[in-house]
């Protein structure tokens, strides 16, 4: 008859387990073990974006957002819902009785065309279609020429 292994090793060993799994699954989450959502752009904060291919642009505060195209300079107001997640925010509507989703992430940004560079990427979602962009603030400016 074989002998039971003994139990006190064995419990020694599941909370090491947990430990290992729990450090797997949270390395490569937005923002690392950090569970607290973003705070780099405080909820009233103006927050400008800007796009190209096709040009676009506008500007998010509280529950309002503007967007702008060339076509539509001053732009249309969007209510939105902002979501601020481990690594970034997002602002989600509807333009046009379509989705329209502007997801912010702190990351370096170049929009291609100027010498600047953002401290925000954007991807956008609207009418269908997936652009990218570069987004700042007032208090995290781009840094560049201010008329390229």
């Amino acid at each position: 008859m074989k002998k039971p292994l003994p139990l006190r090793p064995l419990l020694l060993l599941v909370p090491l387990s947990l430990a290992a799994c729990h450090a797997a699954e949270t390395e490569n989450l937005p923002g690392g073990e950090d569970p607290r959502p973003y705070a780099g752009v405080a909820e009233g904060e103006l927050l400008h974006f800007t796009g190209t291919e096709p040009f676009w642009g506008g500007e998010v505060s509280g529950g309002t957002l503007n967007y702008t195209t060339p076509e539509d300079p001053e732009g249309q107001a969007i209510e939105v819902n902002r979501f601020a997640g481990r690594g970034g925010l997002s602002f989600s509507g509807t333009l046009d009785d379509a989705p329209f989703i502007l997801a912010v992430t702190e990351l370096a940004c170049s929009d291609g065309m100027s010498d600047r560079t953002y401290p925000f990427t954007v991807t956008l979602q609207v009418r269908g279609e997936m652009r990218s962009g570069c987004g700042w603030t007032q208090a995290r400016p781009f840094t560049g020429p201010e008329a390229p």
